[in-house]
């Protein structure tokens, strides 16, 4: 349990970072492209989007710690079934639809 709140902490200190718009080395791939690309994504918009899901998963870990503190299991299953539907949603979302590209490139 311990181990679980060190990495929700974890998360919501990242969650804020990104969410004040910093912090998109911390963005894996966006990290990785060179700086002519980097120059065409909104960089702010994405860091707030993904500051948005990183607080939204380390609610659903929340979740996780909650169960096993009162011994519900219906808690943690609900946590990963969420956990989940953010990563999947959060790399569809992303991924898709240029929503991060600036208008002039």
């Amino acid at each position: 349990m311990i181990a679980s709140l060190i990495i929700i902490g974890v998360f919501i200190v990242l969650g804020i970072i990104l969410l004040n718009g910093k912090g998109s080395f911390l963005i894996a791939g966006f990290n990785t492209l060179p700086k002519e690309e980097k120059e065409k994504y909104d960089t702010t918009a994405l860091c707030k989007f993904m500051g948005k899901m990183m607080l939204a998963l380390s609610f659903s870990m929340s979740l996780w710690v909650f169960s096993e503190a009162l011994k519900v299991r219906w808690l943690f299953i609900i946590g990963v079934v969420l956990f989940i539907s953010l990563v999947f949603f959060t790399l569809f979302y992303v991924n898709t639809g240029d929503r991060f590209k600036k208008e002039n490139h």
